[in-house]
């Protein structure tokens, strides 16, 4: 709802002054004028009807589609490799098939999202909030650290079948930070 606290006031400039081209002669009963014409006749016009197209744009997703799951697939296939996340609230996102591969995640919030088919390689986890049906189906988590995550003990289990590799940043084998047996 923050999205669509939008400002549609736009600063328009007042109705095009009335100039005179020919000062009409004294004795003369009609008066000239000219409208002066605007260069920028259309632009406001066009910034209307921008920002209108913007925001029913935005909002679009707000009317067809439940407001929890208003932007919920933003995060498809996102690039997040490298990325500084510390804290980030990843809270019931769709992370399908993201790269999130030598990103620092530490303390990040994945509360019920979905992580599947995800690149997690090499990433730091430390602290990061993983609960609830939150879902690591076929991602790669070859050298993630996963210190200090809580996790549901069917996920820890597929984790370890998959984890291998030492985090690159930490020394940390993931096996180790899964605690698998």
């Amino acid at each position: 709802m923050a999205l669509l606290n939008i400002s549609l006031c736009s600063k328009l400039p007042p109705n095009p002054p009335l100039s005179l081209l020919h000062k009409p002669h004294p004795s003369s009963l009609s008066l000239q004028t000219q409208l002066k014409p605007s260069p920028n006749l259309f632009s406001p016009i066009a910034q209307s009807v921008a920002k209108v197209g913007f925001v029913a744009l935005l909002s679009s997703s707000l009317f067809f589609v439940h407001p929890a799951l208003a932007f919920k697939s933003i995060l498809r296939q996102a690039n997040f490799k490298g990325a500084k996340l510390l804290g980030a609230s990843f809270f019931d996102a769709d992370l399908t098939g993201a790269d999130l591969s030598d990103a620092d995640l530490r303390g990040a919030d994945f509360s019920l999202a979905s992580v599947t088919k995800a690149n997690l390689s090499n990433a730091n986890l430390e602290g990061a909030t993983l609960t609830g049906n939150t879902s690591f189906k076929g991602s790669k988590i070859t050298g993630a650290d996963f210190t200090d995550v809580p996790l549901r003990d069917d996920q820890r289990e597929y984790l370890c079948t998959i984890a291998d590799g030492v985090n690159p940043t930490t020394g940390n084998a993931t096996r180790d930070t899964l605690l698998c047996n």
